[in-house]
């Protein structure tokens, strides 16, 4: 047995995991959390730990930060993932913290991707969280309000930890070079470029330096010798996931913005994340009538021909049509008014029922029809002088009602011309 814990204790351990932080204090880019006037921080203080989810993105420190949790707080750390856990694993912890409390210790369980964890397995936790059997800290990568119980929520405190900054990334490079008692030979663009190649992920870093450090011996690195021996992090982009609607979001919220950089920006970080272009020009195509609508009439069919040309390019040739859509949406006068329009009659249309229009606009094809009032008194527009008769055409016993108010913007703003023109004219003629 100590002849396998010498093997073991010699055998090979990540840089990432050997530079773990020994204190909270030592771990970088969450100090929003961690220090002393961030919640997490105080909690240790005060001596008094809460069942918690740690929500970030992949290498921002969630594993270290609940195993120096668990040493702060004198706790037994146990840790398990839910990939690879079940129903009877989670047992043996709970029998083997309920022990362990009966001789006055308590135990920290760290599930790591703690979503992964369906509803039945996350209801297990309730009465061990609620009755103080284990303190609680589950690691996630997505939403926990889409993907958590409202009721284990409620027993636990949601910090979202912050993609590691520039500043951070530097520091934890400096910690490798420090460490292995070298400075890794780079140019200055490609010190950068490596700090890019991260993406906020310090673990991810961390492998990358110790590749570095190994591959490169004192060889000095420019960007041209980084991509030879590192390779290029996908983008963090999940298309089922938040990240997928956090992006369509930013994007739409661009446009509507007439941010034309912005939304070619988000519209590329999609692309590059492998989202289906198919999907982001429908988005368009439902953007030209929410967003600009009659403000210019040339936007719904400009998106429809990229979609149209999409199909018969595909990609990434057909990218660029979508690209030519988005940057005219984004220039392109911008007006919700047939929007609210739209949702204001659908609830007048669903409030009024079955409201009978007025007989004078019915046709009256039979003797019956012609002699109960359908069509009497109808006044045809075109034989008028103005081509417009001005007459009532909403049901009888609904108030006339204005839907659609243009803005004074684009094409619209001859629209509201001609609607204030009309609206003469009728209060003249009734």
């Amino acid at each position: 047995m100590s002849l396998l814990v010498s093997q073991t204790a010699k055998a090979p351990r990540p840089l990432a995991d050997r530079l773990r932080p020994r204190g909270l204090s030592d771990v970088v880019g969450q100090e929003h959390v961690l220090g002393p006037d961030g919640p997490i921080g105080r909690m240790v203080t005060q001596h008094h730990l809460a069942s918690m989810i740690l929500w970030g993105p992949p290498g921002c420190g969630k594993t270290t930060i609940a195993r120096l949790l668990a040493d702060v707080s004198e706790l037994e750390f146990v840790a398990l993932s839910a990939i690879l856990s079940g129903v009877a694993e989670l047992r043996k912890v709970f029998e083997a913290a309920e022990a362990r409390r009966s001789q006055g210790r308590g135990t920290l369980l760290f599930i790591d991707e703690i979503h992964r964890f369906n509803r039945a397995q996350q209801d297990s936790f309730l009465p061990y969280v609620e009755n103080g059997t284990v303190t609680l800290i589950g690691a996630t990568t997505e939403n926990p309000s889409f993907e958590l119980n409202g009721a284990l929520l409620s027993r636990c405190q949601v910090y979202v930890l912050r993609r590691l900054d520039e500043t951070a990334l530097k520091a934890l490079l400096v910690r490798a070079e420090q460490f292995d008692g070298r400075t890794l030979k780079l140019t200055d663009e490609a010190r950068v470029q490596l700090l890019a190649m991260a993406d906020g992920d310090g673990r991810y870093l961390l492998n990358m330096a110790e590749q570095l450090l190994i591959q490169a011996g004192d060889k000095s690195l420019d960007v041209s010798d980084l991509a030879k021996i590192l390779q290029k992090r996908a983008p963090l982009y999940d298309k089922a996931q938040e990240g997928h609607y956090n992006l369509i979001s930013a994007l739409h919220k661009s446009l509507r913005g007439s941010d034309v950089d912005a939304a070619l920006y988000w519209f590329a970080r999609m692309l590059s994340g492998g989202e289906d272009p198919r999907y982001i020009v429908r988005r368009l195509i439902r953007f030209a009538s929410e967003d600009i609508g009659l403000a210019d009439p040339q936007a719904l069919p400009q998106t429809l021909a990229a979609a149209e040309a999409y199909e018969r390019l595909g990609s990434p040739e057909g990218e660029l049509n979508i690209a030519q859509a988005l940057v005219y949406l984004a220039t392109a006068p911008k007006s919700n008014a047939l929007y609210a329009a739209y949702n204001d009659v659908r609830a007048a249309a669903n409030k009024t029922g079955s409201l009978m229009p007025p007989k004078h606009i019915l046709n009256a094809p039979t003797k019956l029809m012609k002699e109960i009032g359908y069509g009497k008194d109808y006044t045809y527009d075109h034989e008028t002088v103005e081509g417009f008769s001005g007459q009532n055409y909403f049901p009888d016993g609904m108030a006339r009602a204005q839907f659609y108010q243009p803005v004074e913007r684009g094409f619209e703003r001859d629209i509201l011309k001609r609607l204030e023109y009309w609206k003469k004219l009728r209060e003249a003629k009734s």
